[in-house]
């Protein structure tokens, strides 16, 4: 007895392993539509203003420590370019450069509102000043409040 198909038809040739045309073209939107999805979620180039911010009230933070345990003043100087740090050793304020104390510049795309220089005294204490850091996709602010204490909103 000869098998037949659906239709009736006896004579209709056995399919070969393979895929068709239309399901490599299923295959290929949908890894389409998958590559899309990641690049729409990607986050975009470069470094969001959290880090900057986090790393600059991190420096802050060493630069009381380095007052407290020092026993003498340390200044960060912030202006529209980047921060450096400075020690008065009794007499004149002398440049630190060594470790977390390097001069730093903010990223290209970085703007600063209100430059300030920041001073922590032997007992860690400083005049509040807050700093605030913004890129085109955000902003952060760094506090500095009267007893030393680095917060960052």
């Amino acid at each position: 007895m000869t098998p037949t198909s659906a239709t009736g038809r006896a004579d209709r040739p056995r399919r070969r392993g393979g895929f068709t045309l239309v399901e490599l073209m299923l295959v290929v939107a949908i890894i389409g539509l998958a590559a899309a999805a990641v690049v729409l979620t990607a986050p975009p180039p470069g470094q969001p203003v959290g880090v900057e911010a986090e790393r600059f009230a991190a420096r802050l933070i060493r630069a009381r420590e380095e007052a407290l345990l020092t026993n003498r003043p340390v200044a960060v100087e912030v202006d529209a370019d980047g921060y450096r740090f400075a020690a008065f050793d009794g007499a004149a304020w002398k440049p630190l450069s060594e470790g977390p104390f390097r001069s730093s510049e903010w990223d290209a795309d970085t703007t600063v509102q209100a430059p300030a220089r920041i001073v922590f005294d032997v007992i860690g204490s400083a005049d509040p000043v807050s700093v605030g850091i913004a890129r085109p996709r955000g902003a952060a602010r760094v506090t500095v409040d009267a007893a030393g204490e680095v917060r960052l909103s």
